[in-house]
C-alpha cells in the first residue's frame, strides 16, 4: 500500500468516525513552596541547542503614538497552509505588544545573516527601534517592511492565545514576498550565526 495510501486511508476512516477531544490538561501555576520542575537557566541552555530564525515583528503606530512599533523575535513559525497562518510568541510583559494588538495587524521580516545589528536594535526596550532604519509600508497592512530583509510577511492579527508566561499570536497571511537567495540570521546556543560560519 506505501505511506501515501495508508495515509489516505486513515483520512478516509477517521471522515467517517466521530472523533471525541482530549480531555484539557489541568493548568496550574508552580506554588511559591514548589520546586519548578525544570531549572530555567537550565531550560534555556537545553533549548538553545535548537536553531532558530530571527524576525523583526512590526506594526504601524496610532495617531496618538510617537512611531511605529517593533520588537525582534526568535519564535516565530508557519502555522498552516489552508488557511495561510503564521504565528508568534512574546512576553506577557512586552511593552510593544499592546500596540501591536491595538493595531491588529503587523509585519513579519525574515532577518538575513548581515543584520544582527538590525535585528539587536530591535531588542531592546524603550529605545528609538526605527532611529536610521529604512523601511516602506507593506501592503495591506500599512506596517514598516525593513529594508534589506530576506523576506516580509504581512498579517492581519487572528487569535491570541496564552502560553504560560507568553502570548501565542496568530496571524493570517495577507501578502508577502522574498526579495533574494541571501542566508538567513540564526540564533544558536546564545548567539547569532548563519549557514556555513
Amino acid at each position: 500500500m506505501g505511506h501515501a495510501g495508508a495515509a489516505a486511508a486513515a483520512v478516509r476512516y477517521l471522515g467517517r468516525r466521530a472523533v471525541e477531544p482530549l480531555p484539557r490538561p489541568e493548568l496550574r501555576c508552580v506554588r511559591e513552596d514548589e520546586r519548578a520542575p525544570v531549572e530555567p537557566g537550565e531550560f534555556r541552555r537545553v533549548l538553545g541547542h535548537f536553531a532558530t530564525g530571527v524576525t523583526v515583528i512590526t506594526a504601524p503606530g496610532a495617531e496618538d503614538e510617537a512611531g511605529p512599533a517593533g520588537f525582534a523575535c526568535q519564535s516565530f513559525s508557519s502555522l498552516s497552509l489552508e488557511p495561510p497562518l503564521v504565528c508568534f510568541l512574546v512576553g506577557r510583559t512586552s511593552a510593544t505588544w499592546p500596540r501591536i494588538a491595538r493595531a491588529g495587524v503587523f509585519c513579519v521580516n525574515v532577518l538575513g545573516a548581515g543584520q544582527a545589528e538590525l535585528c539587536r536594535a530591535f531588542a531592546v526596550s524603550g529605545a528609538a527601534k526605527f532611529a536610521g532604519v529604512a523601511y516602506d509600508a507593506a501592503p495591506v497592512s500599512g506596517s514598516p517592511r525593513l529594508a534589506g530583509t530576506a523576506a516580509w510577511i504581512d498579517c492581519t492579527v487572528h487569535a491570541v492565545h496564552t502560553g504560560g508566561d507568553h502570548l501565542i499570536v496568530v496571524g493570517r497571511v495577507d501578502a508577502l514576498g522574498a526579495r533574494g537567495d541571501g542566508e538567513p540570521l540564526l540564533f544558536h546556543r546564545g548567539r547569532f550565526a548563519w549557514i556555513g560560519s
